[in-house]
C-alpha cells in the first residue's frame, strides 16, 4: 500500500491507458516492404528513433512520427512517404483503453483527482480521453509543455500547472524509460508501474507495480 495519499494520481496516456496499436499498424503496413523475419528488428527501430526524436527541441508529433519512421526506413533500405505516415497518425485517436481502464479509472477520480501527461497534441489527445469515460481534473500535453517525456521539462510543467510538489503525487505508467525514470529522478512521492509488458524490467524506478488500473484501485484502497 502507499506510504500517502496523493493529491493527484497522474498517468501517462498512451500505452498505459490507451491500447498503443503503433506496432501492429506498423506490421501491417509493412508487411509487403520488409520479409517476416526482419519485421522485429524494423518494429524495434522504429520504436527507438521515436523515443530519440522526443529528446530534442520540441516539435508537433506528426513530425516526430515521420522523422523517425524516416530514419527507421532508411537503416532498412525502404522507401516510405506521407501515405504511411497519415496512415501511422492518423489511427492514433481511434485507439481504445485497455480493457480495465475505463471502471477502475473512474472510481479512482471520484477519489482523487486524476490527471494525464501525455506526448501528444492538443487537438490529436480528445477522443481518446472522451473513449476513457473519466472526469479528468486536466491532461497537460506535450504541445503545452513544450516539451515531451522523460524530458524533466515535461513533467515540471505538469507541476506548475497543478500547483504541486512531486512528493504529493503519484504517477503511473507503463514505461519505465519515458515516465518512471524521469518521475525518480523529480523525486515523486510514489511511482507506479503499470505493467503492460511492453517494456523490459527496470528495478529502482517505481515503488510499486500492478497489473492494471483496477489493481492500482486496490492500491490505493478503492477497489
Amino acid at each position: 500500500m502507499p506510504t500517502f495519499t496523493p493529491r493527484f494520481v497522474t498517468f501517462d496516456c498512451y500505452g498505459t491507458l490507451i491500447s498503443f496499436g503503433m506496432a501492429a499498424l506498423t506490421r501491417e503496413l509493412f508487411a509487403d516492404r520488409i520479409p517476416a523475419g526482419r519485421m522485429d528488428r524494423f518494429v524495434a527501430d522504429f520504436k527507438a528513433y521515436r523515443l530519440d526524436e522526443v529528446l530534442g527541441a520540441f516539435k508537433p508529433y506528426r513530425e516526430v512520427i515521420g522523422d523517425a519512421l524516416a530514419r527507421t526506413a532508411r537503416l532498412h533500405g525502404i522507401d516510405t512517404g506521407e501515405t504511411d505516415l497519415d496512415t501511422l497518425y492518423g489511427a492514433i485517436p481511434t485507439w481504445k483503453p485497455h480493457v480495465d481502464v475505463v471502471p477502475a479509472l473512474a472510481r479512482i477520480a471520484r477519489e482523487i483527482p486524476v490527471v494525464g501527461l501525455t506526448n501528444s497534441m492538443i487537438d490529436l489527445i480528445p477522443p481518446s480521453i472522451k473513449a476513457m469515460q473519466a472526469p479528468f481534473h486536466r491532461v497537460v500535453t506535450a504541445e503545452e509543455a513544450g516539451a515531451y517525456k522523460p524530458r524533466c521539462r515535461a513533467f515540471e510543467y505538469m507541476l506548475d500547472t497543478l500547483g504541486a510538489v512531486p512528493e504529493e503525487v503519484m504517477h503511473c505508467s507503463s514505461s519505465h524509460r519515458y515516465d518512471l525514470m524521469t518521475a525518480s529522478d523529480l523525486r515523486f512521492g510514489a511511482r507506479v508501474l503499470v505493467e503492460r509488458d511492453h517494456e523490459p524490467a527496470a528495478s529502482g524506478y517505481a515503488t510499486h507495480k500492478v497489473d492494471g488500473i483496477d489493481g492500482l484501485a486496490e492500491l490505493l484502497g478503492l477497489g
